[in-house]
């Protein structure tokens, strides 16, 4: 077997070093947590874990985390979208993948904000035909599909360019303009004809090479040689995903201190196993304790693009749903800890009344939703003992969390509570 490379920092090695350490007065590695928060959880550990007085092995207390901006920076399922694209790791004939991309979408145009260069509206039916005829000229010309030219020859094209952004655009055309049912399952519909396997290496590769990227905001902006049926598009994400080592910690910490560690996430089931359990990512979650988005499989295991029949999306209530289903049912009893950072983890937040901490990583989320309101009252608690929701602070433009509340958006100088 060939050892694989453990991607952790210094700051990092130490910090799950802490974790994986027997109970101690010390508690959790100081790290960049934010003091209240980190006090606030360690007595949770001490009150709960294995050495505090009503501790039993057989029920043991269990943790639940969310993955995507909360586990990490940023979100595993957009870089491996990225990595997929850039270097063509699909599975799909161009027939197939015009399912993929049309499921479920409605017909009705995409919001303003994603007009074409020309100002014109933009919908599934202009915008597929572009992407299926730039994919199947890839597909017959690309070695790693059907054809015989290397990667370096087929990026040359004006398709390789146009397939690249009209996915990545449709994507976050979808994500904004149509609800979280039907946007959140679109992008895991791309790996159909994929298996386990496969999607597992591609988000190995995904998570080594963010790693080297830097924090920014990348930019793309299809060809005016190719402007097909929806004419020329540009989208802009952010990159450089990071391995957040406070977490690493943190989840050694629950397990060393007799707690089952569980994660529920949004992104697509394989995904998550292997970032959160390859050893290489620090994180060392058992594969069996995720529960996220699921699709159909057929005899062979190959991924079809239709979402599981008879499973609930692991976002929003749907999060709730499948904690009730395959947590509660287990041990009896809801979630002591839950950590999360967005709108779709909100539900699990407050819908168990087993939940004695609640960790929320600092978005600056909107006040009037539901997890807005919980920031804000993780504000208004701050230091008083018997809070539920704890804020913790990070700095975009580095990845990393801060040792306070606040939160610094990607481009700014300056951090704040709540937005």
């Amino acid at each position: 077997m060939k050892r694989r490379l453990v991607l952790l920092t210094p700051m990092a090695a130490a910090l799950v070093a802490a974790g994986c350490a027997n109970l101690s007065p010390q508690g959790i590695a100081a790290g960049n947590w934010e003091a209240f928060n980190r006090a606030q959880v360690d007595g949770l550990i001490a009150s709960t874990g294995k050495g505090s007085a009503g501790y039993n092995a057989a029920k043991p207390p269990y943790v639940v985390f969310d993955w995507d901006n909360t586990s990490i920076f940023l979100d595993i399922e957009e870089a491996a979208l990225i990595y997929q694209l850039e270097n063509l790791v699909f599975g799909a004939t161009p027939a197939q993948l015009e399912v993929a991309l049309r499921r479920n979408i409605p017909k009705k145009d995409f919001l303003p904000a994603h007009n074409n260069a020309a100002g014109q509206p933009v919908n599934i039916d202009r915008v597929v035909p572009d992407i299926v005829a730039s994919y199947t000229w890839l597909y017959q010309n690309y070695s790693g599909l059907k054809g015989s030219q290397p990667l370096a020859a087929v990026k040359l094209s004006p398709h390789y360019i146009a397939f690249t952004t009209k996915v990545r655009y449709l994507y976050e055309a979808i994500g904004d303009t149509f609800d979280h049912d039907t946007a959140y399952p679109w992008v895991t519909y791309l790996f159909a004809g994929m298996t386990e396997a496969q999607v597992r290496k591609l988000t190995a590769a995904t998570v080594a090479w963010q790693l080297k990227e830097p924090v920014a905001k990348v930019k793309w902006t299809s060809p005016a040689a190719l402007p097909g049926q929806a004419g020329v598009v540009s989208v802009s994400w952010k990159n450089g995903l990071r391995l957040q080592p406070e977490m690493q910690a943190l989840y050694a910490r629950f397990r060393n201190a007799g707690f089952d560690v569980w994660v529920c996430s949004a992104s697509f089931v394989d995904v998550i196993k292997e970032i959160s359990s390859n050893p290489a990512f620090g994180y060392n979650n058992p594969p069996e304790r995720v529960l996220a988005m699921e699709l159909e499989r057929d005899a062979n295991g190959v991924i079809q693009p239709e979402f599981r029949r008879g499973y609930d999306q692991t976002q929003g209530p749907g999060k709730t749903k499948n904690i009730q289903r395959f947590l509660v049912s287990k041990y009896g009893y809801g979630p002591c800890f839950i950590a999360g950072d967005s709108e779709g983890d909100q539900n699990m937040m407050a819908d168990f009344a087993d939940t004695k901490k609640v960790l929320i990583v600092n978005r600056l989320r909107d006040p009037k939703t539901d997890i807005g309101k919980f920031s804000a009252m993780a504000v208004q608690n701050h230091g008083k003992p018997d809070t539920r929701y704890l804020l913790q602070g990070r700095d975009d433009n580095s990845g990393q969390w801060v040792a306070s509340q606040l939160h610094t958006p990607l481009g700014a100088t300056q951090g704040k509570a709540l937005k």
